[in-house]
């Protein structure tokens, strides 16, 4: 089980999660008080990627003051995407990502950290990524770039898109130690 606690906002995530190379399993919620322009919310979600780490299926379910809501996020071997709210599922390719990012969530750096090993091997990756708004569940393409800065026990990675730049800590396993920010590993 891990978990990050919110800095700058009461929020907290666990999560379990089964480990392979590259790939991961993993089910996990948070919880996150009234943000600026953010209600509070909860959120339940389950990941599965495949053993190289591309992501196969993502389900998130939210839970705030309108409502319930759910987006399931599914990629076939081709590279389509399904994203189903559940009135059908609407296709596309996303611009070729093979990653997801659910905001809030320190796991979902993850995933691009262990399928590019970043934090074993010092290299830069311009991807696109599937990005989950939370609690809105919003679904859309966005770019990020992801380096290596340093490399050990922890290790360093710059994380950076149009409007944002900062830099990750994270373990052996490439999970997130610290998000500057966001969260801590608690």
């Amino acid at each position: 089980m891990v978990t990050w606690s919110g800095v700058g906002c009461l929020r907290l995530e666990a999560v379990r999660v089964l480990l392979g190379e590259r790939g991961l399993r993993a089910t996990g919620s948070m919880v996150s008080c009234q943000q600026e322009d953010i209600e509070a919310y909860s959120a339940a979600y389950t990941l599965t990627t495949d053993e190289t780490g591309v992501v196969q299926r993502l389900t998130v379910r939210t839970t705030r003051a309108a409502g319930e809501q759910a987006v399931t996020v599914t990629r076939s071997e081709e590279g389509i995407w399904l994203v189903d709210h559940g009135h059908g599922a609407v296709r596309t390719n996303f611009g070729g990502a093979l990653d997801v990012d659910l905001q809030f969530s320190p796991l979902f750096n993850a995933l691009p950290v262990r399928r590019l090993n970043l934090h074993r091997l010092a290299t830069k990756h311009e991807l696109a990524m599937v990005f989950v708004s939370l609690p809105s569940l919003e679904v859309n393409r966005v770019a990020q770039t992801y380096r290596t800065i340093s490399l050990g026990d922890p290790a360093v990675v710059s994380l950076s898109s149009d409007s944002y730049e900062s830099e990750l800590t994270v373990d052996s396993d490439g999970l997130v130690l610290e998000y500057p920010g966001l969260a801590r590993r608690s």
